[in-house]
């Protein structure tokens, strides 16, 4: 299930907004629910903010070596269509 992060339309608002949408919250949600519009709390209105992305990074690609350390099979094209472990 992916996570989502909510903050209140309102954030620099204390009357219109909870101290916990105020803020931000994050809340696990099927994909199939619809988003949520209102904090649970005070029920005033949220929106949905974009969050941050973890994205690895690879500082060089992988030697034949390194894939089969890591339990991959690697072929090499010897003809058309024609593949054969190495």
């Amino acid at each position: 299930m992916p996570i989502y992060e909510y903050i209140s339309e309102h954030p620099e608002d204390p009357a219109r907004s909870c101290p916990m949408c105020r803020r931000g919250f994050e809340l696990m949600r099927p994909l199939s629910r619809e988003p949520l519009t209102r904090c649970f709390y005070c029920k005033n209105p949220v929106r949905k903010k974009i969050g941050v992305v973890n994205v690895p990074h690879i500082t060089a690609p992988l030697s034949v070596s390194d894939a089969k350390k890591a339990g991959f099979t690697v072929l090499e094209k010897r003809d058309t269509g024609v593949y054969e472990k190495q």
